[in-house]
């Protein structure tokens, strides 16, 4: 995907995660993550756009820490999240298109490109949760980007030694969205997943469903969409699958 595209999503998603966040209050539970409140997700979602932005913006080839989460709350906080993300997006939009910075899952391109994919996806999933916290529910995921979220949760996040997804043994998870062209199979052992976009051989479990709600249901935020085959793996996804 073209960084643009990336940019405009975040963008659009950044806008209505401020706007559903002010409509609910800071107060208001986050259904999908139940010890949260609005204020826990414009908290650090502020702090990892300036985390991000500082990266591009330095050019700085190694990692360093976060900073610390904000004292604020209410029409402050929301002050700071909507400068935070302006903040980023102007820093994106001004970088270079070859800048090199610190990038951290497999195959991340250039830093300007996984920094904008990066900070739209984290963004879109906290729009959710605000959206589901506002009530009416949430905008639906758009298909092509839910793809592409569910791609870089599986062949980024779940590709390091972080990832906690682990079998005593060889087991295949399949997971097919079935409104669009995309298909991925997931190899799990002791070591971290290994996954290639493509059906071959045989799974022992499959999870499918449309795009946007696999893209939720693997960032655990709705339940699996339907599942065949040995339903102990789909679980096993959902108990292991935190990302850190």
């Amino acid at each position: 995907m073209e960084t643009a595209w990336y940019l405009e999503t975040l963008e659009r998603e950044g806008r209505s995660l401020a706007d559903a966040a002010e409509q609910a209050g800071p107060g208001a539970p986050v259904p999908a993550c139940p010890d949260w409140r609005v204020r826990d997700l414009l908290r650090p979602t502020g702090v990892v756009h300036r985390w991000a932005a500082g990266f591009v913006a330095d050019e700085c080839p190694t990692p360093r820490p976060m900073e610390a989460h904000p004292d604020l709350d209410g029409p402050e906080l929301l002050a700071w999240y909507r400068a935070c993300h302006r903040a980023l997006l102007d820093t994106l939009r001004e970088a270079k298109p070859d800048v090199e910075c610190w990038t951290f899952l497999p195959g991340a391109g250039s830093g300007l490109g996984f920094w904008a994919r990066r900070q739209a996806h984290e963004t879109a999933v906290h729009r959710w949760d605000a959206q589901a916290a506002r009530g009416g529910g949430p905008d639906p995921v758009a298909t092509d980007f839910a793809v592409d979220g569910v791609d870089e949760l599986l062949r980024g996040f779940h590709a390091r030694r972080k990832s906690k997804v682990r079998t005593p043994g060889p087991r295949v998870l399949r997971i097919r969205a079935t409104d669009a062209d995309a298909v991925w199979t997931v190899r799990l052992s002791q070591e971290p997943p290994v996954t290639t976009r493509d059906a071959a051989g045989d799974a022992e479990c499959e999870v499918s469903g449309p795009a946007a709600e696999l893209y939720l249901s693997l960032w655990n935020r709705l339940p699996v969409p339907e599942v065949t085959g040995d339903a102990a793996l789909a679980e096993l996804w959902r108990e292991t699958s935190a990302v850190v």
